[in-house]
């Protein structure tokens, strides 16, 4: 009896195309929570919406210091409000996908209607990374305005990765109440210098580094003030990378067992513990969030063997009200290919306007050094990989 072969040959196959397309995996802009149009926002926007200038001023005011006056005139005795504008530079960010007819003929998937989700992706990611680059650049000069880079680069400031030595061992001479190498107040003369002495061992993020940030936050001329939540509560919110985030989940392990809730219940029931769910870290009343990618920076800031013995350092990044500023001229907006050879090409894409600073502040005291506004920056060196 003639038995039909068990291998059947390639084209008569029955083959079923799935017409979703698997995304990569994008995350949503991990920022994005600390956005918001109020002056207490850790990432303050600022709308402009408007044709005409490259650079957008963001209004600053610190609080009244003088003493109260019991007796006395206190005509020609008023206190100056100390008041100054911090201005971004703002620049076009752009991206489209096209594709023709006999593309969309013959591709059992909708790539071209994955375009727009695909872009909108594309500028979550491109925002969210130049807010991580903001947060490293340093000030290019003491002045409130002309500290743009140049055009091509929505980032104010001089970034990190072409900043000189003498750059860097400037701002640190000017932010010295607002920056921390490991798990030391003590300075080693020089940020290169400083940068070598921080270790993997008694220098990797943990507890006791949460507090010393918070204490140069709470103790820093002119002082940074907490991010507020909805319910009234005050916090500082530290955002690093993934590899320090492991050192300090480790570090709160006892903490987390011994004192974090773990009544409640969440999703699919699980409990709210930070035990059994991944999520922000909690400790001395600072919120700690994960950015995975601020470490893929790490190369690009040569700090992968910048520590005591080659060892990596990554930045951490403290922040309170007004640390950062987004300015927008335009809002991303869908646009569309015109030039379409008789209707044969067909394309896609988004436009947007805008600029991110981290935000600097002449203090009013010397008239020249500048001072990160709400930001404390931590370097804290890493245990080795699991």
């Amino acid at each position: 009896m003639a038995v039909t072969p068990s291998t059947v040959q390639a084209n008569n196959k029955l083959v079923q195309y799935v017409k979703e397309i698997n995304f990569e995996y994008v995350r949503e802009n991990a920022f994005s929570p600390y956005m918001g149009d109020e002056i207490t926002s850790i990432i303050r926007r600022r709308h402009e919406l408007k044709k005409g200038g490259e650079q957008i001023n963001i209004p600053l005011v610190t609080s009244l210091q003088g003493p109260a006056f019991s007796g006395g005139a206190l005509v020609d005795n008023e206190e100056l409000i100390d008041d100054y504008g911090y201005r971004v530079w703002i620049d076009t960010a752009r991206n489209a996908v096209v594709t023709n007819n006999r593309e969309v003929q013959i591709d059992s998937a909708d790539v071209f209607g994955a375009a727009k989700p695909l872009l909108s992706d594309w500028g979550k990611e491109l925002q969210r990374d130049e807010i991580i680059t903001a947060l490293m650049a340093i000030p290019t000069q003491a002045a409130p305005v002309g500290i743009g880079v140049g055009a091509g680069n929505r980032v104010t400031g001089n970034l990190w990765n072409v900043a000189t030595v003498g750059n860097k061992d400037t701002w640190m001479a000017d932010n010295t109440d607002r920056i921390l190498y490991g798990n030391s107040l003590a300075f080693a003369g020089t940020n290169l210098l400083s940068l070598q002495s921080v270790d993997a061992t008694t220098d990797i993020l943990k507890a006791s580094t949460l507090s010393l940030l918070k204490y140069k936050a709470k103790t820093a001329n002119p002082r940074i003030r907490p991010y507020k939540t909805s319910d009234g509560r005050e916090y500082f919110v530290a955002f690093t990378g993934t590899l320090a985030f492991r050192d300090l989940k480790n570090d709160l392990a006892t903490v987390n067992k011994d004192a974090r809730p773990r009544e409640e219940r969440g999703q699919n029931g699980a409990p709210n513990n930070p035990i059994f769910q991944d999520g922000d870290q909690i400790y001395d009343g600072v919120i700690v969030r994960e950015i995975p990618e601020i470490d893929s920076f790490n190369t690009l800031w040569a700090l992968n063997a910048a520590g005591a013995g080659g060892v990596r350092v990554n930045p951490v990044f403290l922040c309170g009200q007004s640390a950062v500023a987004m300015a927008w001229a335009q809002m991303a907006r869908s646009t569309e290919r015109k030039e379409d050879d008789y209707g044969y090409l067909k394309g896609v894409g988004v436009e947007m306007m805008y600029g991110v600073g981290k935000i600097f502040k002449v203090h009013p005291k010397t008239g020249s050094a500048m001072k990160q506004w709400g930001v404390v920056t931590g370097f804290v060196g890493n245990t080795a990989l699991p």
